[in-house]
């Protein structure tokens, strides 16, 4: 329990002492909106990795040399944990916004935060929200703004780690039509930081692989089509590979 409570003090703390940061960069993006957004993510990078250090989560990164470095990228993930963004978005080197549950946008302070950097709020329930929030990732896509995108739609609870809920496919649009590469990432064990045994926060070992950049139109016909369960598919096979160097 103690991890838990030294990571609710970081996280509720950070948030209300970084009032005066967020008025600050606030300012700063009416001058220098690129500013703002480098900042604030290297800002938050710090109290995630610092989040990290508390849990006492060891990760090893497989394939991080896969991601482009000059070019925006679809990153696109299993997902079983709160943590699985933590992980992830301490390793981003460019601007990346991810999509997040719409419910987020009314948490104070914290959605001011995820709107800094880039993020955007999905409700799953609105299939017209759904759209423009697709053509939003799309425009920052195209303005060199990369998006990490969790396809099954929710975190996964299925007790086996290989078996992943179906991929939204509409989430692909956003390479499609933004003409940016997809990187598979494969996380390998999140759900045993936090969720297999709630309330409580253990040390774990996580493995993070970044796969081979996936361009859309290099596919066949028949892939292109099915985009979402070709990327599953790849994903699959990290977490199988990896589920077995961890059980070494």
């Amino acid at each position: 329990m103690i991890r838990f409570i030294l990571t609710c003090i970081i996280v509720v703390g950070f948030l209300i002492l970084s009032i005066p940061i967020l008025i600050v960069e606030w300012i700063v993006g009416k001058f220098n909106s690129n500013l703002k957004a480098v900042s604030s993510l290297r800002i938050v990078q710090a109290v995630f990795r610092l989040c990290l250090k508390v849990a006492g989560v060891k990760v090893t990164v497989i394939g991080e040399e896969n991601v482009p470095k000059d070019t925006p990228v679809l990153y696109i993930g299993n997902h079983r944990s709160f943590y699985d963004i933590l992980l992830t978005y301490t390793r981003c080197e460019r601007l990346t916004g991810y999509v997040a549950k719409y419910e987020m946008r009314k948490i104070p302070l914290l959605s001011d935060w995820m709107r800094y950097l880039n993020c955007l709020f999905l409700n799953r329930n609105d299939l017209k929200q759904g759209m423009k929030i697709i053509l939003n990732a799309i425009e920052k896509v195209k303005s060199g703004i990369s998006i990490c995108i969790f396809p099954e739609g929710t975190r996964n609870k299925n007790e086996n780690e290989l078996d992943l809920l179906p991929f939204h496919e509409g989430s692909f649009k956003v390479a499609t039509k933004g003409k940016c590469p997809i990187i598979p990432m494969a996380m390998n064990h999140t759900s045993s930081i936090f969720e297999d045994q709630f309330p409580r926060i253990c040390p774990r070992h996580i493995i993070l692989e970044y796969g081979k950049p996936i361009y859309p139109e290099q596919l066949s016909r028949e892939n292109q089509k099915r985009l979402g369960a070709y990327t599953r598919e790849i994903i699959t096979d990290m977490l199988k590979k990896n589920q077995s160097f961890l059980e070494v």
